[in-house]
């Protein structure tokens, strides 16, 4: 008995994907870092167990004693355990931003950001599904982003700031297809956003507020 249950435990194991071992391995990673610095850097709200900050309008709080991240729309009466885009831009901006770090108010495309290697379109091709999905509904993605926080802009078919993290912001650009263009999509971050988080963890929070917009929009 006891050796088929360490059997069927290393077949669990052995099913778990990548991004889950990621996932484990960043919470493990966590609970090496001095949480109090990170509730004093971000202003997070605590308790004895849990640290607590909103990501792309929900409300997180991560275990301080395993790291698990989990996400709640009822004051954590029910929770869900965070995916790997959402507990890997948590974990990335709590335990590796850069100290002192701050925003420059002003805001650039990725292949502007200092330090970065120049590219035409950084990113291209990641986001093909979604585009297609926000393409031609207009008045439902800015209520989408309304719903999230995000402050209209002036560029584009849909363009708004939003919030992901309370601390940083980031700009959406899009525009429908036409008989002569494809839809496209364009993402600005504040110039210093690379002291708050990695170049590749743009794309992991890009990725969720993009599905959390059409969450938004499915529910309509």
């Amino acid at each position: 008995m006891i050796e088929r249950v360490k059997i069927m435990e290393t077949r669990q194991k052995e099913r778990k994907s990548n991004y889950e071992l990621m996932r484990e391995q960043m919470q493990e990673r966590f609970l090496q870092y001095d949480q109090e610095h990170m509730v004093e850097k971000f202003h997070l709200k605590k308790d004895e167990a849990f640290l607590y900050l909103t990501f792309v309008g929900r409300m997180y709080r991560i275990s301080r004693a395993t790291g698990r991240t989990e996400w709640s729309e009822d004051g954590f009466e029910t929770c869900r355990a965070a995916e790997y885009n959402e507990a890997m831009s948590i974990f990335d901006v709590l335990c590796e931003s850069r100290e002192g770090c701050r925003l420059s108010g002003r805001f650039c495309s990725l292949n502007q950001l200092r330090g970065t290697v120049q590219s035409a379109n950084p990113g291209q091709g990641i986001f093909l599904r979604e585009i297609a999905g926000l393409d031609g509904r207009t008045e439902a993605f800015c209520r989408a982003c309304e719903s999230l926080g995000g402050q209209k802009g002036k560029v584009g078919d849909v363009s708004y700031c939003l919030w992901p993290f309370d601390f940083l912001p980031m700009i959406l650009q899009f525009w429908n297809s036409d008989d002569e263009f494809p839809a496209s999509l364009k993402v600005m971050w504040d110039e210093n956003v690379l002291d708050y988080v990695h170049y590749e963890t743009t794309f992991f929070i890009v990725s969720h507020v993009l599905k959390r917009i059409m969450e938004i929009m499915e529910q309509e």
